[in-house]
């Protein structure tokens, strides 16, 4: 039973680590700075939930709730960089992940999510 739990541990560690680097291969994490660079010439992707983006999200951005990318690919160019992010960065990295396979290439993703973001804000009234 020992062996059997430590395999299944080293196989967790395994495609965590796997995948953490098959991510690294595609996804742009880029600082604030880098962000803003970038993101006006850019489809800009807010992936959190309707009431997190009416809470306050980067003006210009689109919402495109994870829960629905598969459904709302078609409003994504893949001919155009996509700038992501959420509150945190697990969300973004996730829709990073989808649009990978889906075959879009230029995939940026905002280091430490909205939380860390200090630029301009949009809230809803």
């Amino acid at each position: 039973m020992l062996y059997v739990t430590i395999a299944l541990i080293i196989a967790i560690i395994a495609f965590t680590a796997f995948r953490y680097f098959k991510q690294r291969t595609f996804l742009h994490v880029l600082t604030e700075e880098q962000f803003i660079e970038g993101y006006r010439k850019a489809q800009l992707i807010d992936v959190r939930e309707p009431q997190e983006f009416d809470n306050g999200h980067i003006l210009g951005a689109r919402n495109i709730p994870l829960t629905q990318m598969k459904q709302r690919l078609v409003e994504i160019r893949p001919d155009k960089p996509v700038y992501l992010y959420c509150q945190n960065s697990g969300r973004s990295a996730r829709a990073a992940h989808l649009l990978n396979k889906k075959g879009y290439q230029n995939i940026n993703q905002l280091q430490g999510g909205f939380k860390k973001w200090t630029g301009k804000v949009k809230k809803k009234k």
